[in-house]
């Protein structure tokens, strides 16, 4: 299996059934988070002494610096703050499938790096500022977080 650094992930040559991808690997910074997606639950972190929510998972509140901070469950629900079409995928993602890279605002109040799917990667289909929800889909032994757009008709 090929492997290139980065913080809890680990490219992989192929993730389930042949499907390559992003396979995560937890730190222990980020073993709760993937614990939640595996029980399709998207947890974050929430300071204690400023009561604000922040994500990428660290020990401590970026914001007060107080290491007084515990996991919650999110909503799941969010909105569309921006987006990239990747036409031309890197390996070992497909090279004939677009990904659509995403921006998302969780209602909770933070900003997240995700992938939008089951939408035809066109931009007439992703309005900035789009509702969103989350939903998850294997990698491994792991579940990644992906959006769907929520249709709010």
């Amino acid at each position: 299996m090929a492997e290139r650094k980065s913080p809890g992930m680990v490219m992989a040559s192929a993730g389930p059934a042949g499907f390559p991808g992003v396979v995560p690997k937890p730190t222990p910074d980020t073993e709760e988070f993937w614990a939640g997606a595996r029980e399709r639950e998207l947890r974050i972190q929430r300071c204690n002494a400023c009561e604000r929510f922040y994500f990428y998972p660290r020990f401590f509140c970026p914001r007060c610096w107080s290491t007084d901070v515990e996991w919650k469950v999110t909503s799941g629900q969010g909105r569309l703050a921006s987006y990239v079409i990747n036409a031309r995928p890197v390996p070992p993602f497909p090279k004939d499938v677009p990904q659509i890279i995403a921006l998302i605002d969780l209602d909770e109040g933070v900003r997240m790096m995700s992938n939008i799917i089951d939408v035809e990667p066109d931009p007439a289909n992703l309005a900035i500022g789009a509702r969103v929800c989350v939903d998850f889909i294997e990698r491994g032994e792991y579940m990644l977080p992906v959006f769907r757009l929520v249709d709010e008709s």
